[in-house]
């Protein structure tokens, strides 16, 4: 059995359903992510348990839980386990290696090689200087302890891309991550792991596919205030970015499945674009950043000309956490996990209410967003969501606001969040200067 786990990092479930038609499986029209970002989605995703749970949130970043994550489970279990992925939240800085026997990724993550030449700190600290300062930077390349290879081409990417120029440039990683899975001989048994990040800011798809010129948002400045550049240009330009991650992923998923036996599409979580005035997805638990696409391809479902026809449509109320158990079972592994299996149906047993988890700012954005003058405490607190049968609720400074009704909402969440087993942790990644330009590109700084 081989299965494929593909992230389609910061895709809304309109944006999925406008443009990703063509993709068969059975679709769950109501899945939705433990958390608003990228960290604690995916670490609910690998270890079946809340980020609050796993120590994994807005003050503690690395992968350093106790539990196993599904790459050590499917190691363990005598699988090939390979990663390809196109964030820099989800890279070995961040501990999201664990468990793989090969792990991938785009032009960003290139940069954060502690054997790379530290191109970004070295542009920082020179700014000042002309070009000559780039005979300094080749002087150290030789002669220091870093590759030299890998820290020229990084270099020369860095020029390229500075001048709009070389094929690098085009996007986010899809056509890397089209090359790898394209270039890999996969075998039996085998599990893959892939984001891919071109529905996120920059919101910059290659020209042919711009409408408009990419703007410039901060997400978490636009909703405490307002965006700098105009909000229709700003919800093209996400557009342009989806319909371009959807022509990658076709060609990516062509080819995943002739040797995949199982592969589950699905995001991490979704992206505000303007909807109750907030922007991005770091400002809250609106139901366009926590709802997500999931969509689950097997092999065996369909046949001959009915191969490209989705399967089925689920209505139930479906999490983060159930694809970690649906994961395991699949390749049939133990594991602990607070999911359910999505392939046992949804009317064998109760549908659970699922919490989603907002733990308020990083010490990054805290520190930047009071500097700046900025009310920081609307956003700066924990909040939570919870998802049940034809409902969902959310919690914002002012209150719980609801779409769809329940009875006694409030006792119910409470509930959830009483039974949560935190683990607290302080030790967070120290951001290198090549982490930190990489992060500040994306919005995360």
């Amino acid at each position: 059995m081989n299965v494929a786990l593909v992230v389609l990092d910061t895709l809304r479930k309109d944006a999925f359903d406008e443009h990703f038609d063509w993709l068969p499986g059975t679709r769950f029209e109501n899945a939705y992510s433990t958390s608003h970002w990228t960290v604690p989605a995916h670490a609910s995703l690998f270890a079946g348990k809340y980020a609050s749970e796993l120590g994994i949130y807005a003050g503690a970043q690395r992968l350093d839980c106790p539990e196993a994550v599904l790459p050590e489970s499917f190691h363990e279990g005598g699988y090939t386990t390979r990663a390809f992925s196109a964030n820099v939240n989800i890279s070995r800085p961040f501990d999201f290696h664990r468990g793989f026997d090969q792990f991938e990724g785009s032009w960003r993550l290139d940069a954060l090689s502690s054997n790379v030449f530290d191109w970004d700190g070295f542009i920082t600290e020179t700014r000042d200087m002309g070009p000559e300062r780039y005979a300094f930077a080749l002087r150290d390349i030789l002669l220091g302890d870093c590759d030299t290879v890998p820290s020229l081409k990084r270099g020369a990417f860095l020029k390229l891309r500075d001048l709009g120029m070389g094929r690098a440039t085009r996007d986010d990683g899809a056509t890397e991550a089209l090359e790898f899975v394209r270039d890999t001989e996969f075998g039996d048994d085998e599990f893959l792991f892939v984001n891919l990040m071109e529905a996120h800011t920059p919101y910059s798809p290659p020209e042919e596919f711009r409408t408009v010129e990419p703007p410039e948002l901060d997400g978490l400045r636009a909703t405490l205030g307002s965006p700098d550049a105009d909000p229709e240009r700003i919800r093209q330009a996400y557009d342009d970015g989806v319909r371009y991650l959807a022509d990658r992923y076709r060609a990516i998923f062509t080819e995943l499945r002739k040797s995949f036996d199982c592969v589950i599409t699905l995001g991490d979580h979704g992206e505000a674009l303007g909807e109750y005035g907030a922007w991005e997805h770091l400002c809250g638990l609106y139901p366009d950043v926590t709802r997500i696409p999931l969509c689950l391809w097997l092999a065996d479902a369909t046949d001959g000309d009915d191969a490209d026809q989705t399967a089925e449509v689920r209505d139930d109320p479906v999490s983060l956490l159930d694809v970690h158990r649906t994961v395991l079972d699949i390749a049939n592994l133990d594991g602990d996990s607070r999911g359910r299996n999505l392939l046992a149906g949804s009317e064998t047993e109760e549908e659970p209410e699922r919490l989603v988890e907002y733990h308020g700012l990083t010490d990054r954005h805290r520190t930047a967003l009071a500097r700046d003058g900025f009310d920081i405490e609307p956003l700066d607190t924990e909040l939570y969501g919870m998802a049940a049968a034809d409902y969902y609720g959310w919690e914002t400074p002012d209150g719980l606001h609801e779409v769809g009704e329940i009875a006694k909402p409030r006792e119910r969440m409470e509930k959830l969040v009483n039974e949560l087993n935190r683990r607290v942790v302080t030790d967070d990644v120290a951001l290198s200067p090549a982490i930190e330009a990489q992060l500040r590109d994306l919005g995360y700084v």
